[in-house]
């Protein structure tokens, strides 16, 4: 079966967990037989280099998209011209600078995408169709997120393939939209899900949510856990000497770094935690740096700056490395995220985690038995209290982090994820 999965880039600025997902399962597919070909949009995919060809063409290459949003000249262009802006290194320079975008753009460029052939980057739209229909003759068309799906009918027509689309923190970030971008996108994709043949959920969660947020019914959705390609993912052989916290995410306030730095000073006060150490990962964009330098004088003024790290490498051997050193793994989201990869990565390692009674996270706990919830509104003595009971228990620690290992290793194996989609894309086919 030929399938084409369709991947935002992210510039490799940043844990994203959509980008890890589609590598990770594109690999797992091509392992079971399957032709599986993911293709990057916007900017390179380069972090995990596992599903994706170097050679292959970028589409909606990302100043492309903004030139063509901004001035009509653009929307007219000669491919040679477009070309010039799709190289690799402009838009490499490109994603350093997301942060610079102005939100009304943001704004007005979504609801474009979102419209597909009705939008200012059609031009793009048709050029994507036409490589898939003269260079991949797809089976089946797989989008990683809702915010392609303006894209699904000009696909469906053109190439005669059902498109799927998985569904993963799409709500995150269109609810960041300023009015009166966020209702008119929302409403825009809301008449887009006909175009769509089968909504895939990351977790029974996010099912819920974007079901009654896009007015789904129970036919058109369906749900299968994210995987992870467990190779590398290996616990310690022992136990961390030193008490050592660690964060695994975009360090940004949604994903609550504040929160746990918060916590870790008040851990620090502790007459057997004054060893602790936290390690931070995870990547950020230009947007972001004021807040980590906030953090950084928050730190520095506690006296604790020699105990923390902020690790610059997020790829695929790092992380591994940076889990086996941890006692425990808290990422303390605001939101209600719907997939927490970083769980799942931690959990094969070994690691226990402390999370927040929100989204997926009291889901995954449930089916791994693997760490400890606080409330979801809980503030940081709440979590410094549950951060506390495992440091302070290494045995309990290690013993939710090797269950915890056995449920991911039983059920979000990126293979069984492979599997399950095949079966779904067959029964469309």
């Amino acid at each position: 079966m030929k399938i084409i999965q369709l991947t935002p880039g992210s510039g490799d600025n940043f844990y994203c967990e959509n980008c890890l997902r589609d590598n990770d399962l594109v690999k797992a597919l091509r392992q079971q037989g399957q032709d599986a070909l993911l293709v990057p949009l916007y900017l390179p995919g380069r972090m995990e280099e596992t599903g994706c060809e170097q050679n292959l063409p970028i589409f909606f290459g990302g100043i492309n998209v903004y030139l063509q949003q901004k001035f009509s000249l653009f929307r007219r262009s000669p491919r040679w011209l477009d070309r010039l802006w799709d190289a690799r290194t402009l838009l490499n320079w490109a994603a350093g600078r997301v942060g610079m975008t102005r939100a009304r753009d943001l704004g007005e460029t979504t609801i474009s995408i979102l419209r597909g052939e009705e939008g200012r980057q059609v031009k793009e739209l048709d050029r994507l169709v036409n490589w898939l229909a003269s260079e991949a003759k797809p089976d089946i068309i797989c989008l990683s997120n809702a915010l392609l799906a303006g894209m699904a009918r000009r696909l469906k027509e053109q190439l005669k393939a059902p498109v799927v689309c998985l569904l993963q923190d799409e709500d995150e970030f269109l609810d960041a939209l300023e009015e009166p971008y966020r209702e008119t996108a929302w409403q825009i994709l809301r008449q887009r899900v006909a175009d769509v043949d089968l909504f895939i959920a990351v977790s029974n969660y996010y099912a819920s949510v974007m079901g009654e947020r896009l007015k789904l019914n129970a036919q058109k959705i369906t749900v299968v856990y994210q995987g992870i390609l467990l190779e590398g993912f290996e616990p310690a052989p022992s136990i961390p000497k030193i008490p050592t916290i660690g964060y695994l995410s975009r360090m940004c306030p949604d994903k609550g770094l504040d929160r746990l730095t918060e916590a870790y000073l008040l851990l620090k006060k502790h007459d057997q935690l004054q060893q602790t150490r936290l390690r931070i990962a995870g990547g950020k964009t230009r947007a972001d740096d004021d807040f980590i330098n906030r953090l950084r004088r928050q730190l520095i003024a506690g006296g604790v700056w020699d105990d923390v790290e902020f690790l610059e490498s997020f790829e695929r051997p790092m992380r591994q490395d940076f889990l086996r050193t941890l006692s425990v793994l808290c990422v303390p989201e605001r939101r209600g995220e719907s997939s927490g990869r970083y769980v799942l990565e931690a959990l094969a390692c070994g690691v226990p985690v402390v999370q927040p009674r929100s989204g997926v996270f009291t889901e995954l706990l449930e089916l791994t038995g693997g760490g400890i919830l606080v409330s979801e509104a809980g503030d940081a003595n709440e979590l410094a209290q549950a951060l506390e009971k495992l440091l302070l228990d290494p045995d309990q620690a290690r013993a939710l982090g090797i269950r915890g290992r056995k449920a991911v290793c039983e059920q979000f194996n990126v293979e069984g994820t492979a599997r399950q989609l095949v079966e779904i894309f067959q029964n469309l086919t």
